[in-house]
């Protein structure tokens, strides 16, 4: 055994021959080194002592840095970072768990049994390259990324990889604009069956999500007495619970779909306890239904998030304020708000026909702009007059 002062050694291992008993000394290289108090073994995988130094030297200063070492990090495969994530999903009871296979599936193919040390950024690369000549979407591969980092994120705290790599996410320019004018609803409901008809009118209203938020309704969620319908905590993509108010229309269609679930309880003698059903028992996909009817409605191609973004835009033409408009729609920041807040055709159209009065107004001349001035400071004038005098 050869030994370097104080910084480790390299070696041959020794071991018997089963078959003569001799003892013998392997041809590969390996290191050994202290890490916080135990002794580090780690093979080379080289006949070359060389090889055995450097990789010894690499390690030194890795641990100088603070970096885990150890055979489980050399030995963590792309399998062991998926079933890391997989366990995190299902620990932390995911909605999303669904999805992952398919997230997993391309990086599995790409990266296969490769360790996660040699998962290094250019070899990300590689992989983002080769999902664009597939004729993947930027989004698509985003999420794909976006599971391989947090998958990294998991192991590196469980001492699992030395570190985690550099994954640069790819530009979305593929932001929907995509709204439901109100000739374009009526339209699309004459083509809907019966069952799903009352779950786009309460989306068209609500803006809410439908599969995860409309479908999901119980019975139990509407109260008609008081006009509210309710999602609970927990049932929401932030966690907060949300109640919308029953306007007069979202109150008829609820108060019809309530009669009819009646007058199907009593003629099947089966309790519903769903809101939204089909021969009693719960909405599933309804993709086939969708596509076809937006098709023979004319406007193919659009979303059922589409809903999301119309009420949005009702809610601002309506000049409900902010903060209402993202409690009832289920918003939690400005920004994503701002996402769904979409000035549409319409909108601009008014405010260039506000733009052509006022030119024609001849207000934005010189004697103008000093009229329209003097109009508001005496305006503002008597705004103070009558807060003193009360």
């Amino acid at each position: 055994m050869k030994r370097n002062k104080g910084l480790g050694c390299v070696y041959h291992p020794s071991y018997r021959d089963r078959k003569t008993g001799e003892k013998r000394l392997s041809p590969t290289w390996w290191i050994s080194l202290s890490n916080r108090g135990k002794r580090v073994q780690l093979s080379s995988n080289s006949t070359h002592r060389a090889d055995a130094v450097r990789l010894l030297k690499r390690k030194l200063t890795e641990l100088g840095t603070g970096r885990p070492i150890g055979p489980d990090i050399d030995r963590t495969t792309f399998e062991d970072l998926a079933t890391i994530l997989e366990n995190d999903y299902r620990a932390n009871a995911r909605r999303s768990l669904r999805l992952l296979p398919g997230k997993l599936g391309n990086l599995r193919a790409f990266f296969g049994m490769d360790r996660a040390a040699d998962i290094i950024a250019d070899r990300i690369t590689s992989y983002v390259a080769m999902r664009r000549e597939a004729k993947a979407a930027n989004a698509t591969i985003n999420r794909e990324l976006a599971a391989l980092k947090r998958a990294f994120r998991l192991a590196h705290r469980a001492g699992r990889v030395a570190a985690v790599p550099h994954i640069t996410l790819l530009h979305e320019a593929n932001a929907r604009k995509g709204f439901f004018e109100e000739e374009q609803f009526h339209s699309l409901q004459t083509y809907l069956p019966d069952h799903l008809k009352p779950v786009v009118q309460v989306a068209y209203v609500t803006g809410w999500r439908i599969a995860s938020e409309i479908l999901t309704r119980k019975k139990h969620h509407l109260d008609l007495s008081a006009g509210w319908l309710r999602l609970e905590p927990n049932e929401t993509k932030n966690g907060e619970g949300r109640m919308f108010p029953l306007t007069p229309e979202l109150k008829a269609v609820l108060e019809e779909q309530a009669a009819r679930t009646r007058a199907f309880e009593l003629q099947s003698g089966q309790i519903v306890s769903w809101l939204f059903y089909r021969d009693g028992q719960p909405v599933g996909n309804f993709r086939r239904a969708w596509l076809t009817a937006c098709r023979a409605a004319g406007i193919p191609g659009r979303l059922r998030h589409d809903f999301r973004r119309t009420a949005v835009r009702n809610l601002e033409r309506a000049g409900v304020s902010r903060s209402a408009a993202m409690a009832m729609v289920g918003h939690r920041t400005q920004s994503i708000y701002q996402r769904y807040a979409i000035a549409d055709e319409t909108a601009l159209k008014e405010a260039a026909v506000k733009l052509a009065a006022l030119h024609a107004s001849g207000l934005m001349s010189n004697e103008g702009m000093a009229t329209l001035s003097k109009a508001r400071l005496k305006q503002s004038q008597g705004f103070s007059h009558n807060e003193k005098e009360n």
